[in-house]
């Protein structure tokens, strides 16, 4: 396995499948070979374009929808057992890859990232799902992947697409807008 990508992605040994923990690392390798961004920047770039001076990192945003994403998955085969199965492989696989099609979404200008023409034309939805394909992962990762934004609000999700869908969202909107009092 990459290095780089072993490093950005410890959690990748979560994933007990050894075909999909590599398939799922190819998907990054291939994702910072095509991009303007390096994995450092991943540490220090804003997690998304859409709101204005968020101070939370691409890499702290998508780490804490991975760990977010385990527990729940966790805790809904224990209280629904078999009633509600969640793959836990297919979860974390999914959740680690949800956002790597921003890799060729973002692009660098005046030393900012900025959302690029290819961004602009395709959505890291799309783009996450063409690299995913690429590199074998399953039908039920891409569809994680391609079902986590609102670009799923129009297809039915699979209980693992649910939660990393929810998962993201809950650490993406307070952010956005959110009563304070």
């Amino acid at each position: 396995m990459n290095p780089v990508v072993n490093k950005l992605w410890p959690e990748l040994e979560w994933i007990v499948d050894p075909d999909l923990r590599e398939k799922t690392a190819r998907v990054w390798e291939t994702a910072l070979e095509r991009s303007v961004l390096s994995a450092e920047n991943l540490e220090t770039i804003p997690f998304t374009l859409l709101i204005k001076d968020v101070q939370v990192s691409f890499m702290t945003h998508k780490r804490a929808v991975v760990h977010m994403a385990k527990v729940c998955g966790k805790q809904i085969n224990h209280f629904f057992h078999n009633t509600l199965p969640v793959n836990m492989d297919v979860l974390i696989a999914g959740a680690i890859l949800c956002d790597v099609g921003k890799l060729l979404e973002y692009d660098k200008k005046d030393g900012h990232v900025v959302q690029g023409s290819y961004g602009k034309y395709l959505r890291h939805p799309f783009s996450g799902v063409a690299l995913a394909e690429q590199c074998g992962l399953p039908p039920a990762v891409c569809h994680i992947i391609a079902a986590h934004a609102t670009e799923g609000d129009h297809v039915k999700r699979s209980v693992e697409a649910y939660i990393v869908h929810h998962v993201d969202f809950m650490t993406f909107l307070p952010f956005k807008e959110r009563l304070e009092i």
